[in-house]
């Protein structure tokens, strides 16, 4: 039993070392991962299209006003988790209609080398209204400087724009907490980090290799204040580190998983990306984070995979000497079968009680999304399924996917400007 903790604990030691390598060999290069020529705003493309803007004569001014708003229809079935009906617990839960995104945002660039960025999304509450709030400085090509609130360099899911993505709900292995076998209610992580605050440089090398390497506050983006300390454990400032490098042979790859305007697209991109939140959690644990991308743009064809790792590793002062590895990912694809009806599927992944416990979650999900002629709506339905596999006791089965409905149906409607 000895040498059996003696070797987790060298394994995970080793796990950490790799991730911090892979983070330090990403922070003396500086360049962005995704660069999309017609937007900057993360929520809308223009997808060539000019839109309504404000300019200058000289042309040394730019103000470009968007508009996102997504109405949605849901349906979800839950699994009883091994409760008695006695409980009158109802199995649909958290049904009926809602408004994920109402985004009123303006973008822009001043003088040719400073972009920026401002939404609010008034369908959130407190910190998350603020959506984004960001300026950046572009030196050169090569190298850029981006301060604010705006997304971390980590998955290609999130960093899609938003009004373009395949299906209208992010896969679960990114959004869906961690189950650990503590009773410690502040530390529940997920794998993504989604929007943050910070600072990051940026760029573009031989119109290929893009990278970016930040700072930030770990906190996400319900919180716009600085709170943060130093680390008890590691003497560093208790931040997010985060880096990503991708390479894009055929040129910069669009942030977008599917547009009737893109028919005509042959991109590919591969990207690594790695972070440390360090004593994240209320300052309970330190979440390391390793991501694989993969995504392809080929005329009507879209596909993408990711695979991506976290290490939830406990505070000294926690007095928890064990940590735990968890492991997602997923494959999605679609294809334009007529010129504005696109097919969607994709198969999700995720160990939720951590690679030391057997089992996990398979997420298959089909949808079909429809792109209204010359008026800015889209369509978009999806059903998914939550299904369990290889768990050796019925605990770790309704542990797996609790809080999560075993079916699933999504009708959203959008309208962007």
């Amino acid at each position: 039993m000895y040498l059996q903790t003696k070797m987790m604990k060298q394994n995970n030691s080793m796990m950490k070392k790799i991730a911090m390598m892979l983070l330090a060999a990403l922070l003396p290069l500086a360049a962005m991962a995704q660069y999309e020529e017609d937007t900057d705003n993360g929520v809308v493309s223009l997808a060539g299209r000019e839109g309504f803007s404000i300019e200058t004569k000289k042309g040394d001014f730019v103000f470009k006003p968007y508009l996102l708003v997504q109405t949605s229809g849901n349906f979800n079935w839950y699994d009883d988790e091994g409760l008695d009906k006695a409980y009158n617990q109802d199995n649909v839960a958290n049904s009926g209609f809602a408004v994920p995104y109402a985004v009123l945002g303006f973008t822009g660039k001043a003088f040719e080398k400073v972009s920026f960025n401002l939404s609010i999304n008034a369908a959130a509450s407190g910190g998350a209204l603020l959506q984004q709030a960001w300026f950046d400085v572009a030196l050169k090509q090569q190298f850029a400087i981006r301060v604010g609130k705006f997304k971390t360099p980590f998955s290609h899911a999130y960093l899609t724009t938003l009004g373009e993505t395949l299906m209208p709900v992010l896969p679960t292995s990114l959004t869906a907490a961690v189950i650990l076998p503590y009773s410690l209610n502040a530390v529940m992580p997920n794998i993504g980090t989604g929007f943050d605050l910070g600072v990051e440089i940026h760029g573009l090398l031989a119109g290929k290799f893009g990278y970016e390497v930040g700072l930030f506050n770990g906190t996400g983006a319900s919180v716009n204040t600085a709170g943060k300390t130093l680390s008890d454990d590691w003497h560093i400032p208790s931040l997010l580190y985060a880096g990503r490098l991708t390479y894009m042979p055929k040129g910069v790859m669009p942030s977008t998983q599917g547009n009737p305007n893109r028919l005509h697209e042959d991109k590919i991109m591969f990207g690594l990306s790695a972070s440390v939140n360090v004593e994240s959690e209320s300052e309970s644990t330190n979440d390391t984070r390793v991501g694989l991308e993969f995504a392809w743009l080929k005329n009507r064809l879209y596909l993408a995979a990711e695979a991506y790792w976290m290490n939830v590793g406990f505070t000294k002062r926690q007095k928890i000497d064990k940590s735990y590895n968890f492991l997602g990912g997923y494959v999605q694809g679609g294809y334009f079968v007529a010129p504005r009806v696109q097919l969607a599927a994709r198969y999700d992944f995720f160990n939720r009680n951590g690679v030391d416990t057997n089992g996990f979650l398979n997420m298959p999900a089909v949808g079909v999304n429809y792109f209204f002629k010359g008026c800015n709506l889209k369509l978009q339905a999806m059903y998914q399924f939550i299904g369990r596999t290889g768990h050796d006791t019925q605990l770790d089965r309704d542990n797996d996917d609790l809080g999560i409905a075993t079916h699933s149906a999504t009708v959203l409607l959008q309208y962007s400007f």
